[in-house]
């Protein structure tokens, strides 16, 4: 069975760090770019950072530029968004997903993060 799993997310201060893993099971990650998106209450789903398949170029969205690192690991089929300095504005579910816009093939189901001032 195909599927990817978020994980890491959780409650922290305004300041903090946390680091989200997407791990794919059922089938090989290297063959794909990752994205990473969020959506928060009430607000549209959002691209935060990409990772490509080939020479492992990224991106980020302007608002979390500076703060966040998205890095993969073929050998444990597995993507990482290191986020630091958190802000309560980037308190939404954050998904993985194998592409790097809305027509991905696989999405996880997310995992939430919170932060507080």
């Amino acid at each position: 069975q195909v599927s990817l799993v978020e994980s890491g997310g959780g409650l922290v201060q305004a300041g903090g760090s946390l680091r989200l893993s997407c791990a794919a099971s059922g089938f090989t990650l290297d063959y794909y770019a990752i994205g990473w998106f969020r959506q928060a209450p009430g607000k549209e789903r959002e691209g935060v950072s990409c990772i490509s398949s080939s020479d492992g170029s990224t991106w980020y969205a302007d608002s979390v530029k500076g703060r966040f690192t998205i890095s993969r690991d073929n050998a444990k089929n597995t993507v990482y968004l290191e986020m630091n300095s958190l802000k309560p504005e980037d308190t939404a579910v954050y998904y993985c997903a194998t592409d790097c816009d809305y027509e991905a093939e696989y999405w996880g189901q997310g995992t939430q993060v919170t932060v507080s001032s």
